[in-house]
């Protein structure tokens, strides 16, 4: 099967050694996403709603150069820096994911690569030709 890797321009995919996402198949998975803008600074600093917002749409960016969008994801996993915010962070997801349900978790880490960041998002898709 081809692999077509997908990068970003984040200044951390070069330095670790990631795609921001692989697609071998009819599987893509997307890593760890967060809020970073165009600029590669965080979008929606402080405000953990809009930096899940941020999030997804560059999930879909991601999906759609992998040949997928974001009706093909079937799971998700959250990573909060402060769960006491879930329901923000729920609500951004729900609002794209509302009709899709996709299989999801929402765990509390200590710490995201930059303290301004409060919310990173893995996604992984199935595309049935």
């Amino acid at each position: 099967m081809e692999r077509k890797n997908i990068f970003s321009g984040t200044p951390w995919e070069p330095v670790v050694g990631y795609s921001r996402a692989v697609r071998i198949g009819p599987y893509v998975h997307v890593s760890g996403t967060t809020a970073t803008g165009p600029d590669g600074k965080v979008v929606g600093a402080g405000n953990v709603y809009a930096q899940t917002v941020q999030t997804l749409k560059n999930i879909d960016s991601a999906l759609q150069q992998a040949g997928a969008t974001l009706r093909h994801v079937v799971r998700t996993r959250i990573f909060v820096t402060n769960i006491a915010e879930w329901e923000k962070v729920g609500k951004a997801h729900g609002e794209v994911f509302h009709e899709i349900r996709p299989a999801t978790s929402m765990i509390e880490v200590s710490a995201l690569i930059t303290p301004e960041m409060l919310v990173e998002i893995e996604a992984e898709a199935y595309v049935d030709n």
